[in-house]
């Protein structure tokens, strides 16, 4: 139960990290306003908070794994709305930082 609560934290925390950066991307390149910017910051800070709510205790481990989740998911993010289609180094590389955190997040401990 804790692993999906983790996976889906982690969609979570890559919902409001990458839709707050994205939204910010909006607000200045895109030249939509600064509730768009506002919305961003907003959905950072939210960002911020889900991260604490895993059942790891490790910052440092919670964040490194994080990493992959957030290159995978800025990957997906791209080709929803961005119209952004990955080659296979892309698909590759992403692959790669799952596998990175299934290691680091799911890989039996001794306590």
């Amino acid at each position: 139960m804790d692993t999906l609560r983790s996976i889906a934290l982690f969609v979570a925390a890559a919902i409001a990290e990458i839709g707050g950066a994205w939204l910010i991307w909006q607000g200045v390149r895109e030249h939509r306003g600064w509730a768009w910017i506002g919305a961003g910051g907003v959905a950072l800070g939210i960002y911020g908070f889900v991260a604490t709510l895993q059942p790891d205790a490790n910052f440092g481990r919670i964040l490194a794994a994080y990493g992959g989740v957030f290159v995978a998911g800025s990957l997906l993010w791209g080709m929803a709305l961005d119209g952004f289609r990955p080659d296979r180094y892309d698909v590759m590389g992403a692959l790669l930082c799952l596998v990175g955190v299934a290691v680091i997040m799911y890989s039996p401990r001794s306590s």
